[in-house]
């Protein structure tokens, strides 16, 4: 008996994740008959380890603060978060039983702080809508005629559908399904994909040194890229010192910049302010300060009031000053230059690990050839993306989640522009 021909759809949605789930629910609200097909068992796989799996869906910024944390091509997003911002998304996951707030005032997590609730309202949210999920399907293209699509294949399956949208994201934590997929579709039909980095993720040093400091996370440390065509990149966060290189919120953000440059450079030489912001001048008034209240007391001592001993005593090292001994013992260069390592500890970065350690890719499919109004391909009529597909990321903070979330919002209304 031959196998029955699948039944057609008004689209299809390639991949579970947070972009594509909302895209499928936008289109099945439309009474749109919408097929959603994920390659792995489950959906939303990376959604569920989102922040911890605590789940930062998004944060309070104005819609142009929001974008300028993108660089320069963050203004693609504004007719996607002019119709569905923080607000909105907030409001989409009120109505279907999820309430979220923002404890610090910035970073929005659901109330319950656990990524489970955001997904089983999801599905039951899907439930309600009749959406057709079909999971361990691997999209390997999609079909067209002339310049319209006509629908997808998986290795088992062609499906007839005039939409296909692709939420199929990047490379980032192949462990959770990451291979690129999309990009191999995009490519096929003739889009340009840009080079493509691992983002968001640990890097490692050339100093050992960070080896014996990795008891402490230092707080507000201000990171930048000591290149002279460079300079402008800078991130600022908790920092953890790992065996072998950085980790912590300021390394995630920065990352994303210096992966391309390592691959273009071989090595990228940073500054850290580990010392909360204090300049030199600052630096020097703290420690007299110190000296005034116990004169007797070490460098070490004074250090201690600033960062973790082990971090104290290696930059007393590099200074090349006897950490055991008074500031104004010191000869007048050894003085000076504990105070610039102080303010500005250089530090070089010469590898990461890749991919299966990145929790974003940056690099996709061209932002040129895709309508910001719409998120439909310019080339392909009824291909539309959505989410890390595309050649736009973000920082860490909620930042990544609302992009997919918003584009994919904007592409399941397939080709309608939002007032």
């Amino acid at each position: 008996m031959q196998n029955a021909t699948p039944p057609s759809f008004d689209v299809i949605v390639v991949g579970a994740g947070a972009a594509g789930l909302i895209a499928a629910i936008t289109a099945a609200r439309k009474d749109k008959k919408v097929l959603l097909l994920e390659k792995l068992s489950k959906i939303a796989a990376k959604l569920k380890a989102t922040g911890g799996g605590r789940c930062n869906l998004t944060n309070t910024l104005s819609n142009d603060e929001f974008m300028a944390r993108f660089g320069r091509d963050g203004r693609f997003m504004t007719p996607a978060l002019t119709s569905f911002d923080h607000k909105a998304l907030m409001q989409f996951f009120s109505q279907i039983g999820v309430e979220s707030h923002a404890p610090d005032g910035y970073r929005v997590f659901p109330v319950s702080h656990s990524s489970v609730s955001i997904i089983t309202a999801l599905e039951e949210e899907m439930t309600r809508l009749g959406i057709t999920l079909i999971c361990n399907a691997r999209v390997k293209s999609v079909q067209y005629e002339a310049d319209r699509i006509t629908g997808a294949s998986t290795a088992e399956h062609t499906y007839s559908a005039p939409n296909v949208i692709i939420a199929s994201g990047g490379l980032g934590y192949p462990q959770l399904g990451a291979q690129g997929d999309g990009f191999t579709i995009a490519s096929d039909v003739g889009h340009k994909i840009t080079q493509l980095h691992p983002a968001m993720m640990p890097l490692r040093t050339k100093e050992t040194w960070v080896d014996n400091c990795r008891a402490d996370t230092i707080a507000k440390v201000e990171i930048r890229v000591d290149l002279p065509k460079a300079k402008n990149i800078r991130a600022k966060g908790d920092l953890i010192f790992t065996s072998h290189g950085i980790r912590g919120p300021v390394v995630l953000d920065v990352s994303r910049e210096i992966t391309p440059l390592i691959e273009k450079y071989g090595e990228v030489p940073l500054l850290m302010n580990l010392t909360k912001g204090l300049n030199e001048g600052q630096l020097l008034e703290h420690i007299k300060n110190e000296i005034h209240k116990n004169p007797e007391q070490s460098i070490l001592t004074h250090i201690k009031t600033l960062l973790p001993e082990p971090l104290a005593r290696e930059i007393c090292t590099l200074a090349l000053a006897d950490p055991d001994i008074g500031f104004n013992k010191l000869p007048g260069l050894q003085r000076d230059k504990l105070l610039k390592l102080l303010a500005w500890t250089p530090i070089t970065v010469i590898g990461h690990d890749g991919f299966k350690m990145a929790m974003i890719t940056r690099g996709g499919v061209s932002l040129k050839e895709i309508r910001p109004e719409t998120m439909e391909s310019k080339i392909l009529n009824g291909l539309f993306f959505c989410g890390e597909v595309m050649n736009l990321d973000g920082p860490c903070g909620g930042y990544n989640l609302q992009w997919s979330f918003a584009s994919g919002y904007t592409a399941g209304h397939l080709g309608e522009i939002q007032p």
